[in-house]
């Protein structure tokens, strides 16, 4: 019997691991059997949540300091992990921020700073793994974590530039999608809605959030733990071989009404 999602010695690095949804997704696949490398900027967590990875899925993970805003950093960072793996079979572009405030408020600084680390730092992170590891080895699974907010705008909460840089690794996806097709790499997007995790669980549980998912989400409700790794995992199996390109909205139905 064929298993469709298995990733046994596959590597895949997962930026933004230190935590949230970047944990989630680098457990989910090491679930399914895949050697993990969390990379993000503080070295504490990501060294922490390997050795948890490690020991709680027998599988191979590294934790790996890397600011996706430097691209020194990142060039050394991919050689590291080449030097630890020989290989890098999927990549899930994570790390992010967000900027809040009302865009006439918003500064330039502010502007700035969210397109690098959104939308510069996942070209950064795509371009040095495509270039060292997927086009050599003509193998590859990119996933760019964007946001509905990259589909859509929003009433809730004031955020043009996390929108902008978000609608941008969109069509970052779909423009790579293109270029490397045909190099056996596989580019696609998931676009997160409102997902429970450790610094949103507070705001999403509050009597204003409530009231608003009942009018905003179809399914009424933000998204929970989990519910983000059957996505991951879909797109990083090596038999989504025909599955290129693609924008998948995991919301709750928000960007459908």
């Amino acid at each position: 019997m064929k298993n469709y999602f298995d990733l046994t010695d596959r590597v895949a690095v997962v930026t933004g691991a230190s935590t949230g949804l970047g944990v989630q997704m680098a457990k989910a696949l090491a679930n399914q059997g895949c050697n993990i490398v969390c990379l993000a900027r503080r070295q504490a967590n990501v060294e922490a949540n390997a050795k948890m990875i490690e020991e709680t899925y027998g599988v191979k993970a590294l934790g790996v300091v890397c600011d996706v805003t430097n691209t020194e950093s990142v060039e050394k960072a991919v050689d590291e992990i080449m030097a630890k793996f020989g290989r890098i079979d999927i990549l899930i572009n994570n790390a992010g921020t967000g900027a809040v405030a009302p865009a006439e408020q918003i500064t330039d600084e502010q502007f700035g700073h969210e397109l690098d680390i959104d939308l510069f730092g996942t070209f950064k992170m795509a371009r040095a793994v495509a270039n060292k590891a997927m086009i050599p080895a003509g193998y590859g699974r990119i996933i760019n974590i964007a946001s509905m907010y990259g589909l859509v705008g929003n009433k809730i909460a004031p955020a043009s530039p996390y929108h902008a840089a978000k609608g941008g690794v969109v069509n970052l996806t779909r423009a790579l999608a293109c270029e490397w097709g045909e190099k056996g790499i596989n580019v696609n997007a998931i676009c997160p809605g409102y997902f429970e995790t450790p610094l949103t669980k507070e705001t999403l549980d509050s009597p204003f959030f409530q009231e608003y998912a009942k009018t905003m989400i179809p399914m009424s409700r933000y998204g929970k733990e989990g519910e983000l790794d059957t996505a991951a995992i879909f797109l990083s199996s090596p038999m989504s071989t025909y599955v290129n390109g693609v924008i998948l909205p995991v919301d709750g139905g928000y960007t459908s009404l």
